[in-house]
C-alpha cells in the first residue's frame, strides 16, 4: 500500500497535469485571442463558488494576507504569463519558467529554513535542460520584454507557494483556495476589459464547456489539491512537481493533435520525470553509533566489588 505521504505527493501531482491540458483546451475550445478572459473566468468564478461552499470569509489579518496570496499565485502570475505567452514561443516561456524550482529553493532557505542541498540544486539544473529539450526550438525568437515577463511570473509564483507554506491559514482548505482565487480574479478583472474589452457577445457550447472545464478543474479542484500539498509536503518538492505540466502538454499535443515528437523530446521528458523524482527522494539519515556509557566509579575508600547494600 502506499503511505500517505506518497499518497499525498501524487494527489498534488494532479495539478500539473490538469495545468498541462490548458494548452488543449484553450487551442480546441476557446474563442482565440482572448487569454486574459480565460484567466479570468479560470479565477473569479471558481474562487466565488468555493466561497459560497464554505460560506467562510479571511478574518484578521488574513484580508491582506489573501490578497496578497492571490495576487501572486494568481492574478499578477496569470497577466505576466499572459505577457510572456504573447511575445515569445511557447518554449522559451516554458524553459525560463522551469526555473521556478530553484527560485522556490533559494527562497525556502531564506524564509522557512530550509536546507538547500546539492540534490535539489543539480534536480533543478536538470529540470530545466530537460524542458527546454522538450519544448525548446532552434528557431525560437527571444523579446527582451517577454523574457521579462516569464521571468517575473516564475518569480511571483516562487513567493506565493514560499509564502503560502509560511502563513498557514486556520481556515478550512477549501475556503482558504476560494479566497485567493477570488482576489487574483478581482485583480485580473479590470486588466481584463482594459485589454481585451467585453467579452464576446456569443459564445458557443464548445466555448462554454472550455471554461467550465478550465474554472471547475482547472482551478477550483486543481488549486485545492496545490494548496493542500504545500500544506503537508515542503514548498520545494511541491514546486518540482509543476515540471509536469510541460511533460504532459507535449504529449498531449503528440497524442490528440498528432504533433510529430522527436528523440530530442524523448530525451527531455525523461531528463524531466528523473529531476522530478530525484527531488521527492527523502534524504536517509545514519543514525548515530550509540555512544558507550561510562561505567561508574567506586566511592573513595570504598573496594571496588564491595556490596554496600550486603553491609546495612
Amino acid at each position: 500500500m502506499l503511505s500517505n505521504r506518497t499518497g499525498i505527493v501524487l494527489l498534488t501531482a494532479l495539478t500539473p497535469a490538469i495545468w498541462g491540458t490548458t494548452y488543449l483546451i484553450t487551442t480546441e475550445l476557446l474563442p482565440p485571442g482572448r487569454p486574459l478572459l480565460a484567466a479570468l473566468i479560470r479565477a473569479l468564478p471558481a474562487g466565488l463558488i468555493l466561497i459560497a461552499l464554505t460560506r467562510k470569509l479571511p478574518q484578521g489579518n488574513w484580508w491582506w494576507r489573501a490578497l496578497v496570496l492571490g495576487a501572486l499565485n494568481i492574478g499578477f502570475f496569470f497577466a505576466l504569463l499572459f505577457v510572456g505567452a504573447y511575445r515569445l514561443p511557447g518554449g522559451v516561456a516554458a524553459t525560463v519558467g522551469a526555473i521556478q524550482p530553484l527560485l522556490v529553493a533559494l527562497l525556502s532557505s531564506g524564509l522557512l529554513g530550509e536546507r538547500l542541498t546539492w540534490r535539489v540544486a543539480v534536480a533543478a539544473a536538470a529540470g530545466v535542460a530537460g524542458v527546454s529539450l522538450l519544448v525548446l526550438r532552434a528557431d525560437a525568437r527571444l523579446d527582451l520584454l517577454g523574457v521579462a515577463a516569464a521571468l517575473g511570473g516564475a518569480v511571483v509564483m516562487a513567493f506565493g507557494v514560499v509564502l503560502s507554506k509560511r502563513w498557514r491559514s486556520p481556515a478550512p482548505l477549501l475556503a482558504t483556495t476560494g479566497w485567493q482565487l477570488t482576489a487574483g480574479g478581482l485583480l485580473l478583472a479590470p486588466v481584463t476589459f482594459l485589454v481585451e474589452g467585453p467579452p464576446p457577445a456569443h459564445l458557443t457550447g464548445e466555448n462554454l464547456a472550455g471554461y467550465a472545464y478550465l474554472a471547475i478543474i482547472g482551478s477550483a479542484l486543481a488549486y485545492t489539491l496545490w494548496f493542500r500539498g504545500i500544506r503537508e509536503l515542503s514548498a520545494t518538492k511541491v514546486t518540482f512537481l509543476g515540471l509536469l505540466s510541460p511533460v504532459v502538454a507535449t504529449a498531449l499535443g503528440w497524442l490528440v493533435l498528432g504533433q510529430r515528437l522527436t528523440l530530442a523530446q524523448v530525451i527531455g521528458a525523461v531528463v524531466v520525470l528523473a529531476a522530478l523524482v530525484a527531488a521527492q527522494v527523502q534524504p536517509v539519515r545514519r543514525r548515530a553509533e550509540p555512544q558507550p556509557q561510562p561505567q561508574p566509579q567506586p566511592l573513595r575508600g570504598v573496594p571496588a566489588g564491595d556490596d554496600l547494600t550486603a553491609r546495612r
